[in-house]
């Protein structure tokens, strides 16, 4: 084989012969990229998801340069060229597909990823073992990115013999280097070390209920710098990551979603409390936001004018308790208006009628009637 590759190489002009082994490992590199995704198109008609699917859809792009790469650096020995073109080809060709293999980790990485989301689905009501595998699978990916490119990098550089020649020397004074960097960028280095404290101790996670800086909302991302909290307006809040390691914050849903929910009503002393308190109960089963696990009336406060009512209710998760608090409080004002008008709160004001006003009133009758 190899005998009748020489022989048709030295039959045809060098570069008409180097553009049909470029070509030939093109042709092929495109001929297994349509073989995948053609794979790929029948999966997709039959599962939602799949590892091999996975695999197929997060390899199917980098596909397109490593195959046509990897097969033109097997068959650069074929091509004939000067020993200059030579070493320039090879080099180009060996750089492209270090870049290219480093795409195929991030693929890999990606890979495991889907398999992680679609094992712990965050879309079932107790989904707290769910949320902390996310918020570390998030953390280890960008770190692995992070990592994967800093030594493709590395690696391109040092197959260069000036940058290697340039290394060796600099290695003299990496002490001092260190020492300077480290200066430089503590507080980038404070926030990569907080990124891993938050990934593993795990003070919050991704869809965590969170109140911080005043406001309520959902952590809806968390990378090695900051973290974005989804705020229940539609905001974002974005938040330094060390923030949550040195200043204090509420977490709802730190061990359950579970919760509970307050409403404060201010009455007339007159007020029914038990049939305000009957009418409560009422008001709970016709509705499915209480989760049957708490339920309560008290006058917790009497103050000069009016009594304090405090009615607490449970609830699954904060949004069902927020939602729950309102609906309790429309029913019983409702109820209250409507059957006891008499028990909302009431301004009394009694005007004593003193002699000096007697004759004032009559000089004010005077001059009217007068007019």
């Amino acid at each position: 084989m190899k005998d009748l590759i020489e022989s048709w190489s030295g039959r045809i002009q060098p570069f008409v012969w180097n553009l049909i082994v470029f070509a030939a490992a093109i042709l092929i590199g495109l001929v297994v990229k349509f073989i995948i995704k053609s794979i790929l198109n029948y999966n997709k008609k039959y599962t939602d998801y799949s590892l091999f699917r996975s695999i197929i859809t997060h390899f199917s792009r980098p596909m397109n340069h490593f195959v046509p790469l990897l097969l033109l650096n097997l068959m650069e020995p074929l091509m004939v060229l000067t020993p200059q073109y030579d070493l320039i080809i090879t080099r180009c060709v060996q750089i492209g597909l270090i870049i290219s293999f480093a795409v195929l980790l991030m693929s890999t990485v990606s890979v495991f990823e889907d398999y992680i989301y679609h094992t712990f689905d965050l879309n079932k009501e107790d989904n707290l073992k769910e949320r902390k595998i996310r918020t570390q699978m998030q953390f280890i990916r960008r770190l692995l990115a992070s990592v994967i490119i800093f030594i493709t990098v590395a690696i391109i550089l040092l197959s260069f013999d000036n940058v290697r020649k340039i290394g060796a020397g600099l290695l003299t004074g990496v002490g001092i280097g260190g020492i300077i960097i480290g200066f430089a960028a503590q507080k980038s280095l404070g926030n990569l070390l907080a990124g891993f404290q938050i990934a593993f101790t795990q003070p919050i996670r991704i869809d965590d209920v969170l109140v911080v800086e005043g406001e309520w909302g959902r952590v809806e991302d968390i990378t090695l710098t900051y973290v974005v909290l989804n705020i229940w307006d539609q905001r974002r809040l974005i938040l330094p990551i060390n923030y949550f390691i040195e200043k204090p914050f509420q977490n709802w849903t730190r061990t359950t979603s579970e919760i509970l929910g307050t409403v404060f009503l201010y009455l007339d002393y007159r007020t029914p409390i038990d049939a305000l308190r009957t009418e409560f109960d009422r008001v709970l089963t016709t509705t499915n936001l209480w989760d049957s696990r708490v339920k309560g009336v008290q006058v917790t406060d009497a103050k000069m004018n009016c009594i304090e009512v405090r009615i607490l209710m449970s609830a699954r998760n904060s949004s069902h308790a927020f939602d729950l608090r309102c609906y309790v409080r429309e029913q019983l004002i409702k109820f209250l208006a409507d059957n006891y008008p008499e028990s909302l709160p009431l301004n009394r004001v009694k005007v004593s009628e003193l002699p000096f006003m007697e004759d004032k009133i009559q000089e004010t009758k005077a001059d009217v009637s007068h007019k």
